[in-house]
Order: structure tokens, then C-alpha cells, then sequence
């Protein structure tokens, strides 16, 4: 094994610092305590980096003792259930992983005994162009008719079906965030709420959040809400949007745990898409409030005009958001998985409950 600081030296060049455990993993958490959610986060982050490893190792022809995506899983004690393998490229895109240890504190409810992690978009390899194309899907609100999402949520269902629902966690980075997301809803939508960690979780809307002025941002974001609600309102009849409404409250008893970074522009919005439901409620508009949070306006439009409309990936009722307010030195700082294991955080969380 690699040391801390070293290279490990595959065919001759060296592989990047970040796919090497012992070079960039959190080997400040020697012992977890899964009581602790720092320690819950760091984890559940290790496993979604060693899905992108997984897939690195497959395309780089990385085996046996040259693999660097075992060192993510077995620092914990966990053991590879299954790989998830996408049926349009072969690419790995996620993976089931069993806690196998009895020193980790077995006796703590908090513990996992499966772990159902997906990773993000991979820019190198084979893997980018479908990756690419499942990224396009989440914009266009069409994750849940691909083949991808149809084995993530198989392989979500067996896990439940075989094992049961009790403290089995599903884990996921930007693409792979959705992919967890959409998994939960279903199936919090059967009355089966899992633990759900999903970092930097898209969220595409115009970007309010970086608004500086407070003032010009809370109107822009009134005025939506007295919109949204007004065409909801004026639709309350409509098939469709009732169906909407009842499975929005539905899903009010799940809290997946949100991990977002203001610096990055695809998951922040979600800051003010809770913070602004407070401010609704102080001004005494939280009856508008929660009725618009319910729906997009696309959708709603749609529906007006007799089309088809898919529920939202990104409107949830209820989460436990982390904010990382730690200065991002970049984009790809703010919106890496790295930063979710890391030590000395300044993190700011907050329990948001839809009622």
C-alpha cells in the first residue's frame, strides 16, 4: 500500500492524486462513529468517489492489486455487493456496497448495511458522451424514462426487497445525486423512505442565487411564487396538477440530506428554494408559499395547453441541506465530491419540513 504523499506508479505515469485513498481520502477518520453525521457524510462521499474510481480502473484496465477503487470501500469495512453497468456502453455508473465490519460500532442505529452509490458525469473515457446524454435528460426532465435510471431503480428495489428498507442509504454526486434523488422518490412515493446523501444535486432554474442585492432577489422570487400559485389556482381542476399536489405531500415524511455549495452554480439554487419558504411564512405568505413550491411554471404551462408533463426531479418537499460556506477556489472546487470528506468545514445545515 501507498503511503500518504506518494505516487502509485501504473505503466509508467503516475495516476492522479485525487483516484489515491491514501493520497486525497479523509485518512483523518480512522474510526467512524456513525453517530456522528461528519463522519456519516465523509463516508457516504468515499463510496460515490469510489464509483468514479470503479469506472477510471475499468477504463484505464486497472485489476487486481493496480485497482484503486478498493481502497475507498475497504478503509470502512464495506465489501462490493454488485456493480450497476449501464446497458448502453458498458460503463459503471454506480454500485451496492455491504458494511461487513464489527468494529464500526454495529450496535448504532445510524449505521448502513447497504449502500447504493451512483457517480457524476466522467469527462474522460468512453463513458463522457452518454454520460453527456443523461445530463441533457435531467435538463429536459427525462431522467426516469432511461435505461440507466430503469437498473438504478431495480437494483434500488432488490436491495429493499431482499434485505428490507432499514438502514440502507443511497448516495450520489451531481448526475448521480438525480439519479439517488429520483431513486428516493419513488420510492417514498411506496411509503419507503431511505437515507439518502446527495451531493451537489442539480437544481437548473435561472440563477437567483447569485444576486447579490437581497432585496432584488427576494422580489424576483415573491414574484414567482404569486405566479406559480396563481396558475396553479387557476388550474385546481386539472387532473394532472391535483395528481401533482397529492404526491408533493407524499413525500413530505422524506429528509434526504442535501449537500450544496453556493459557489456552484448547478446545485445552489436549492439554498433559496428553501430559505425562501421562511421568508414567506414571516411576511405571511406561506399559504402562497407552499402551494407554489409544489410546481414549476414549464409544467404548469404545459398542462395548461393540454400537453403532458413530467413532475419535477428537483422540487422536494422536505430536506436536511448543508450548505459548505468554506471558500471554493473555483468551480470545480465548489462542485467536486472531494470537498464532502474533508476536515474543518464551515457547514451550515438546516432541517426544512413541508407542512
Amino acid at each position: 500500500m501507498a503511503s500518504e504523499g506518494q505516487f502509485v506508479v501504473l505503466s509508467g505515469s503516475a495516476t492522479s492524486d485525487r483516484e489515491n485513498f491514501y493520497i486525497s481520502g479523509p485518512l483523518h477518520l480512522t474510526k467512524v462513529d456513525w453517530d456522528n453525521p461528519c463522519h456519516r457524510r465523509s463516508v457516504a462521499a468515499s463510496l460515490v468517489q469510489s464509483v468514479y474510481i470503479l469506472e477510471r480502473d475499468r477504463q484505464e484496465k486497472r485489476e487486481g492489486s493496480l485497482a484503486l477503487a478498493p481502497q475507498w470501500w475497504n478503509a470502512f469495512h464495506f465489501q462490493l455487493y454488485r456493480l450497476l453497468i449501464d446497458d448502453a456502453d458498458s460503463c459503471i455508473f454506480g454500485a451496492i456496497y455491504q458494511l461487513t465490519s464489527t468494529q464500526n460500532n454495529p450496535l448504532s442505529h445510524e449505521a448502513p448495511r447497504y449502500v447504493i452509490a451512483f457517480r457524476g458525469t466522467i469527462t474522460k473515457g468512453d463513458a463522457f458522451s452518454r454520460d453527456i446524454e443523461l445530463d441533457i435528460h435531467i435538463i429536459k426532465n427525462g431522467l426516469h424514462l432511461t435505461s440507466r435510471f430503469e437498473i438504478a431503480i431495480q437494483a434500488v428495489r432488490h436491495v429493499v426487497a431482499t434485505f428490507g428498507s432499514s438502514n440502507v442509504w443511497l448516495a450520489g454526486h451531481s448526475l448521480g445525486a438525480a439519479m439517488a434523488m429520483l431513486a428516493g422518490k419513488n420510492m417514498a412515493k411506496t411509503g419507503v423512505f431511505l437515507d439518502s446523501f446527495l451531493f451537489n444535486p442539480p437544481f437548473f432554474s435561472a440563477p437567483i442565487e447569485k444576486i447579490k442585492d437581497k432585496k432584488v432577489k427576494h422580489g424576483i422570487r415573491l414574484a414567482g411564487s404569486v405566479i406559480t400559485a396563481g396558475l396553479a389556482l387557476a388550474m385546481k381542476n386539472n387532473h394532472q396538477t391535483s395528481h401533482s399536489a397529492g404526491t408533493f405531500r407524499a413525500l413530505s415524511s422524506w429528509f434526504p440530506c442535501l449537500y450544496v455549495n453556493p459557489s456552484d452554480h448547478i446545485c445552489s439554487e436549492y439554498i433559496g428554494y428553501f430559505e425562501h419558504r421562511e421568508r414567506m411564512d414571516d411576511i405571511g405568505a406561506g399559504g402562497i408559499e407552499r402551494l407554489a413550491t409544489q410546481h414549476s411554471i414549464g409544467g404548469l404551462l404545459l398542462n395548461a395547453m393540454g400537453m403532458q408533463s413530467d413532475e419535477p426531479l428537483h422540487l422536494i418537499p422536505s430536506a436536511n441541506l448543508t450548505v459548505n460556506r468554506t471558500r471554493a477556489r473555483d468551480f470545480k472546487d465548489a462542485h467536486g465530491i472531494h470537498q464532502w470528506w474533508r476536515s474543518g468545514l464551515h457547514l451550515e445545515s438546516k432541517i426544512f419540513n413541508y407542512s
